[in-house]
């Protein structure tokens, strides 16, 4: 049990290290089609292969991403007879894996999901570790409208990534827990802290009553910020300071780190927040990035144009963003090093 305690805090750190966040590229299949349908791509397996490959062999690319959370499809692709697990690992990039099945409706309550997934888990889990996986990521959503979130939405949630995260850590694996506050909606920035705070706490008391070891997991989280459609949104200094109040009052100081979801932020915007939360000085747990979008979303539009031609372009771009992402983490980032 020692061994195993030590396997999971240290592969923990690692995730955190300083600097260096984590490549989210674990898209659905129905979601990496709309991303491949907007850039003019045909969504096929060769195709996502092609895409997601030329990510993970971007040289240098482990000098600012620590792990990267795989779709099922992709832990078991290879290319030229070399899995891309072994490509990851060449390049100290952790391999994770997505294990939850999706957020469903949550009967009874209208608006409201529930994140499915737990049946077989510990079977599937078996087998990620085996394929290489040494983290893994499970999904909540929570939507803010009227007279949402219920307390029932929220406690289902909650109770659900514990379950997954202890499956996790009997598994070797370092469980992300995210419940992610989705900023769709006209609200506030207050509703959003309220809401993200009292879906943190339901969290971590879930995770205690679950007997899950803190120091070996990392919360993915979203940042407190006002909804995409408010008239009057909350700036970069307000979410910062927001965010990491939040945190501070929802998030026991053994934790092993806190990861950030974009959640719909702008590339720059993202990298901004995160940036400004890490210079408020120090914390009890490293603040770092897991980005999908925000790290993607110029690199797949660059490859996109021409796959063969301008791979190596489009790996340019997703090293310049992972890049100004792991000075963020460290508070070092600025407008002049992004366009430098």
């Amino acid at each position: 049990m020692t061994d195993l305690i030590d396997r999971l805090v240290q592969t923990a750190q690692a995730m955190v290290a300083p600097g260096e966040g984590i490549l989210a590229i674990d898209e659905s299949d129905g979601t990496i089609k709309k991303r491949f349908d907007g850039v003019g791509v045909e969504c096929t397996e060769a195709n996502r292969l092609d895409y997601r490959s030329m990510m993970l062999t971007t040289p240098g690319l482990g000098d600012h991403i620590s792990g990267a959370i795989l779709y099922d499809e992709t832990i078991r692709q290879s290319v030229n007879g070399t899995s891309l697990v072994e490509i990851m690992q060449r390049q100290n990039i952790i391999p994770g894996i997505k294990v939850d099945t999706g957020a469903k409706p949550l009967a009874g309550f209208e608006g409201e999901k529930v994140t499915e997934g737990l049946d077989g888990l510990r079977e599937r889990l078996a087998e990620y570790h085996r394929l290489g996986a040494r983290f893994a990521k499970w999904r909540a959503v929570i939507t803010i409208g009227e007279d949402i979130p219920s307390r029932a939405c929220i406690d289902a949630n909650a109770h659900a990534l514990a379950r997954y995260a202890a499956l996790c850590q009997e598994a070797g694996l370092v469980p992300i827990v995210e419940p992610e506050v989705l900023m769709d909606g006209n609200h506030d920035l207050d509703v959003s802290y309220d809401v993200t705070e009292a879906t943190l706490k339901a969290l971590f008391h879930q995770l205690y009553e679950m007997n899950v070891l803190l120091e070996g997991a990392v919360l993915k989280a979203s940042m407190v910020i006002s909804g995409s459609d408010a008239d009057d949104r909350a700036d970069c200094e307000e979410v910062a300071e927001a965010t990491v109040d939040c945190l501070l009052n929802a998030v026991p100081a053994s934790l092993a780190g806190v990861v950030f979801l974009s959640g719909g932020q702008g590339d720059i915007e993202a990298t901004a927040h995160l940036n400004a939360m890490n210079q408020m000085g120090k914390l009890p747990w490293p603040l770092s990035f897991s980005y999908g979008r925000a790290l993607q979303a110029k690199c797949l539009e660059t490859w996109a144009a021409d796959p063969a031609g301008n791979r190596e372009k489009a790996q340019q771009v997703l090293l310049h963003r992972a890049r100004m992402n792991g000075l963020a983490a460290q508070g070092q980032w600025s407008e002049e090093e992004e366009s430098g």
